[in-house]
This record gives structure tokens, sequence and C-alpha cells, in this order.
């Protein structure tokens, strides 16, 4: 729990940094993540980092059904959920339409979730909008990759160096490969490591075929 509540606080804290230098018109950009723009993937993030205040706030399920690799499966995407993903940063954008709300409600999300994180008890069984129940590390590990991943998608749209964290590399590289380390012959870093899980980056087919022996698959992970 210490670990990756560290890896939550390191990743949020520096895209709060990120969003406090933006001016208005950065909020406009397109994003890697269409039809987002800037504004819109931000709220969807804002949302997902502030998420866990909520669910910890109602009742426990009496049992963890599932783990962080586990929660991103293909249902997750479907269409009628990215529908309602899109749909529903666009009208959390529109709440908050300038950078400096745009950046003090991601800060204000996510302290929320640090502040009810430390409250609870680490072994604590959360149950998700998806209905998956989970423990606390495990939900909070998502929220890590979460961050992350539309990190990067913000750096690409704002052209900024990609800014990942070492603890946040870390734990989303877990989840990513579910535990299983990446072959050394494959010479990624772990940003590439992100990208090509994530289908940022194509796999060749040596790549795949690497991946395949050490038992590592493709994560359903999109938007």
């Amino acid at each position: 729990m210490r670990t990756v509540r560290a890896a939550f606080r390191a990743e949020c804290g520096r895209l709060e940094r990120v969003l406090r230098d933006l001016d208005d018109a950065a909020l406009d950009r397109p994003t890697p993540c269409p039809p987002w723009r800037v504004r819109d993937l931000v709220a969807h993030v804002s949302t997902g980092a502030g998420r866990l205040a909520g669910m910890l706030a109602e009742p426990a399920p009496p049992r963890a059904e599932v783990d962080a690799p586990a929660y991103f499966g293909a249902a997750k995407f479907s269409p009628p959920v990215d529908r309602d993903r899109v749909e529903g940063a666009r009208r959390a954008a529109r709440e908050h339409p300038g950078a400096a709300a745009v950046a003090a409600e991601f800060g204000r999300a996510w302290r929320a979730t640090d502040e009810a994180v430390a409250a609870a008890p680490p072994g604590q069984v959360v149950r998700t909008r998806h209905g998956d129940a989970m423990t606390l590390p495990e939900f909070l590990r998502t929220r890590v990759v979460e961050v992350a991943v539309h990190g990067l998608d913000l750096a690409d749209a704002l052209d900024l160096p990609p800014w990942l964290t070492p603890a946040a590399a870390d734990t989303v590289a877990g989840v990513l490969t579910a535990g299983a380390p990446v072959p050394p012959a494959l010479g990624w870093d772990a940003l590439t490591v992100l990208r090509k899980a994530t289908g940022r980056l194509p796999l060749t087919a040596d790549e795949h075929a690497e991946l395949t022996r050490a038992g590592i698959g493709r994560l359903a992970f999109g938007g």
C-alpha cells in the first residue's frame, strides 16, 4: 500500500505541476485520444483520479474478485462504455472551462483520493463503477496506470517531454505485464513498455514472439 500510494502521489503531483503551467489555448489542442481535446482528457483523468474518495464511502463488498491486471479487460472498452466515457469527460470539462480551474480541479480530485486512502484500512475492498470488487491497493494501482498512460498522451498533445516518474513506472509495468518481468532482449525503457503495452506504439512480430515466450499478453487497455 505504501509503495502504490507513493507512486500515485508522485505521478499526480507531477501532472498537476504541468497543468498549472498551461494557458487556456492549450486546452483546445487535439490529443492522441480522439475526439478528446486536452480539456476533455484532463477531465477524464481528474474523474478517474478522484474516484476512490466516493468508492471508499460506500459499503465494502465481502471479498475481492479482480486484481489490477484483470481490471483492464475488454469489457471496459466496449462501445457503450466508450461512449459513456467520452461524453462524461466532455460534460466534466464544461464545468471547468479555464486552465487555472482545470489544474485546480485535478489537484482537488487526486488529493481527495489520497486523503481517503490514508484514512482507510489498507486491505479494504471497494467496488468499481463497472461492478468489480477489488482491494484498495489493487484499485489504486489502476489509478496510477490511468494517470501515467494519459500523462504520456497529454505530453504528446502539448509537445512536452514525457514525465513518467520512476515510482509510477515500476507500478505501471507490474500491472501491464501482470507482474512478469519484461524480457531484457527487447531493450525497452519504461516509456516504451507503457507505449507498447497500451497500443500507443505497435508491436513488431519479433517483439510479440518475445513477449509470448515470456508469458506476457497484450492487455485490452484503451482511453
